[in-house]
């Protein structure tokens, strides 16, 4: 006797445990990214503060933020937001994610920043509007740099979807035939 297609069906879907640890595989990914990048920034403030005689590492931020979004790129991704694009070229899907990311990032970061100001005892107004130094042009300034930053993971994440983990995993590790 043959198995009935609902049952085969489920004996091809992947464990419940093989599925978290696919999803805890791809949050961690995504947090080192996103920890790498908000570290750099990070940094920079801490080199920006240095010159001005000040200094405060905030790299517990990097890592608080880096966690945040890690949660609301990894809902996106099951989302699947950008599915209408996989026809299209990549670049659009690519420029749509880093997009939806970056719009994204003033809600959390807002969140943040209320908290911090509530604990410093500062005025909701002004712990909200302090991106980038404040203002509209300070939000304009660090929406495009996270911008730039999550183009790359985009599109490595796209390319990878495109030709298959296997294949972007031969290009990358594995040695390459001399082309002469």
């Amino acid at each position: 006797m043959s198995a009935s297609p609902s049952r085969a069906s489920a004996t091809d879907r992947p464990s419940l445990t093989r599925r978290m640890l696919g999803e805890f595989r791809l949050f961690f990914v995504l947090f080192l990214y996103l920890w790498v990048l908000f570290g750099l920034f990070v940094l920079n403030h801490e080199v920006v503060l240095r010159e001005r005689g000040e200094s405060l590492s905030l790299q517990g931020f990097a890592v608080l933020n880096a966690l945040v979004l890690a949660k609301v790129m990894l809902l996106i991704e099951h989302l699947d937001f950008a599915r209408w694009l996989r026809r299209r070229p990549a670049i659009l899907s690519i420029l749509f994610e880093a997009s939806l990311c970056t719009a994204l990032s003033p809600v959390y970061h807002g969140a943040e920043r209320l908290v911090v100001g509530w604990m410093k005892g500062s005025a909701a107004r002004e712990s909200l509007f302090a991106f980038g130094g404040g203002g509209p042009f300070g939000l304009a300034i660090v929406a495009i740099i996270l911008f730039v930053s999550l183009v790359p993971f985009f599109a490595f994440k796209n390319v990878a979807r495109i030709i298959g983990k296997e294949r972007m995993r031969q290009v990358l590790l594995d040695r390459q035939p001399d082309t002469a």
